[in-house]
């Protein structure tokens, strides 16, 4: 069996109102099988939080820095890659702790020289059951998804259920090889959360751009989905609400125009076909004949509002420009549809 490439783990934080949810990232990562060339906790222009962090985990060998760049989560990421030493970054989200066994899993699959990107799944750990806004198949069921658990970024129904390839990787639970970051540089700042502003799909439109970068090199780069490797994500009180729900829905949409003005809407959209076609009709029908009315309108609700705000997004002049960081060996043309 070859050897594992190295990890970095990257943690980044931006509130004391997480701090356990925090120490709980931090301590499941220390926990695994695999040890980590280094763990990185990026804090997001709190230095208040730095300190405390810093204390707190500095005596264990935890690394802690302040985010240098643009405020929000792709600034703080792109302050982690720009640290890490490891064969592969992976990033866990503050809110979310790994199970064990899930860096051993991660770093698996790149074993193939062909993987670029390896994520995992994410379990949601509702605050009081799961929610009539967030309907799914089998409710009692701690591990069992929904069709609208993307909201509070957990895995969701229509996924793989086995290792399979993706388009992109789900930011709570996601690896990429370093070098991806050499190629086409790191996460759009322009893109993403900035506290709470429910805008994201930076991950998205940072996984196409190496797809397409790669291909353009001759290479045949593949993201890989890892059931195995599996985290469980706090769901908080806020997010389970209706005005939550279309929110982030609004938000989606808008962040998908944007990703489709950089990457191209064919590239930007083609793991939504299946979902809108046949997961969300199902879950719809589901709702209906077996459990509740206002579970349905729910998914109705979610799929109107994230359409509307796609469209919205692709008015012109209604997204701005998105920046791209610098890339050691930037692409010499543009990507498709831009």
């Amino acid at each position: 069996m070859s050897a594992l490439p190295t990890a970095t783990v990257v943690v980044c934080v931006y509130t004391e109102k997480r701090w356990y949810d925090i120490k709980a990232a931090v301590e499941s990562v220390a926990a695994q099988d695999v040890v980590p060339l280094e763990t990185i906790v990026v804090v997001d222009h709190n230095e208040r939080l730095r300190e405390r962090a810093e204390r707190e985990f500095g005596p264990s060998g935890v690394v802690v820095v302040a985010n240098e760049h643009t405020q929000g989560l792709s600034g703080a990421r792109n302050t982690a890659v720009e640290l890490a030493t490891g064969d592969v970054v992976v990033f866990l989200d503050d809110d979310a702790a790994a199970r064990p066994g899930w860096l051993r899993a991660l770093l698996t699959p790149y074993a193939d020289p062909d993987v670029i990107g390896v994520g995992g799944i994410a379990h949601p750990r509702w605050p009081g059951g799961r929610p009539e806004t967030l309907p799914g198949a089998a409710p009692a069921d701690p591990d069992a998804t929904g069709e609208l658990d993307w909201v509070v970024g957990c895995t969701y129904t229509g996924q793989p259920l086995e290792r399979a390839e993706m388009r992109n990787l789900m930011g709570c639970n996601m690896s990429l090889r370093r070098t991806v970051f050499d190629r086409v540089g790191g996460f759009a700042e322009d893109m993403g959360r900035i506290g709470k502003n429910p805008l994201g799909c930076e991950e998205t439109e940072l996984c196409i751009r190496a797809r397409q970068a790669y291909t353009a090199d001759g290479r045949n780069p593949r993201i890989l989905f890892e059931p195995a490797a599996a985290v469980d994500h706090r769901v908080s009180d806020d997010r389970v609400s209706w005005r939550y729900l279309l929110r982030r829905g609004w938000a989606e949409g808008l962040s998908k125009a944007a990703v489709s003005r950089v990457v191209g809407t064919g590239d930007s959209l083609s793991a939504e076909s299946s979902y809108t076609m046949k997961v969300l009709p199902r879950g719809v029908v589901r709702e209906v004949r077996e459990r509740d009315p206002k579970s349905a309108a729910a998914i109705v609700a979610c799929f109107g509002v994230t359409a509307a705000g796609y469209l919205r997004g692709r008015l012109p002049g209604a997204t701005a420009h998105v920046r791209l960081p610098a890339a050691a060996s930037a692409p010499e043309q543009s990507a498709p549809g831009v």
